[in-house]
Parts: structure tokens; sequence; C-alpha cells
């Protein structure tokens, strides 16, 4: 969950930064990703707001975290994968994890639960039968430093 959130913060979205890391069977990483623009998309062209004309929100160019770390993976067949992602995935993340063929999804938070898109995004992962379950964390936050003194 570590490398998801640290994969977030790479986002340009003022208001919500999303990772994601998928790990094979051996829990080594395959792919990463954070909620942004697609290539070749600057993101200072493009609008970040939430509300307001659909055309200038965010929500029409942005991929999710999900969908970017299973498209950014090294070139590997995902099935039998778990992905571990800061947010619960969106229906069309689930569209997505469901066709890879990732088995089971780790989340963070689940700020989203009891809307439209998490119910149509739980009722697709369940009858695909992919698992979910909230992340059990050990700690509650972990600092790095660029320090050479701590290295």
């Amino acid at each position: 969950m570590g490398v998801a959130l640290l994969s977030g913060r790479r986002s340009k979205d003022p208001n919500t930064q999303v990772g994601a890391c998928i790990v094979n069977d051996k829990n080594k990483i395959v792919g990463a990703g954070y909620n942004g623009l697609p290539i070749g998309c600057d993101d200072d062209e493009f609008p970040w707001e939430k509300t307001g004309d659909f055309l200038h929100t965010k929500y029409p160019y942005v991929c999710h975290a999900e969908l970017n770390a299973i498209l950014n993976n090294i070139g590997m067949d995902l099935t039998g994968c778990r992905i571990y992602t800061a947010l619960f995935p969106c229906n069309e993340c689930s569209k997505a994890i469901i066709q890879s063929g990732i088995k089971e999804v780790i989340y963070l938070s689940d700020k989203y639960d009891g809307t439209d898109i998490s119910v149509a995004s739980k009722r697709i992962l369940n009858t695909a039968g992919v698992s979910y379950r909230k992340v059990e964390a050990q700690r509650n936050k972990i600092e790095l430093s660029f320090d050479e003194k701590d290295v």
C-alpha cells in the first residue's frame, strides 16, 4: 500500500491524489499508476475542477490510478495478481481490473461506499469473483527523507 500511496503523490490533481500498485503472486511489483492525464496531455492545459460543466471538470480527461497501473504494467499477463489502491475502484476501473485478470483488490479508503458507482463496482467484482478487502495497516505513517545522513 505504501507504493500505491507514494505513486499517488505524483498526481497533479489538487483535490484527490490516488495511487495504485499491482503485485504478482510473489509480491513483486509489476505495475503502478496514479490519477492523471493521458501521456502527451499537458497538466496545465486541462481543468482539475470537480464541479461545473462536464467539459470544464477533470472527469472526461483523467485516467484513474487503477487503469494507469494496468496500462503501465511491465508487459506481463496480470492474471492472478493483486492491486493495492488508495481508494476503492470505480465501476470503470473495476471493469479493467476484471478484464486484466487481477484476482484481488486491496484498498485503503471506501469513502464513496453506497454511491451508485460503488454499488455497481462491487456488484461486478462480486459477479466476476474478484475479492476485495480493506487494508489492515500496521502503522499510520511512513516518512521518507532525502537527507543523505539518513541513508
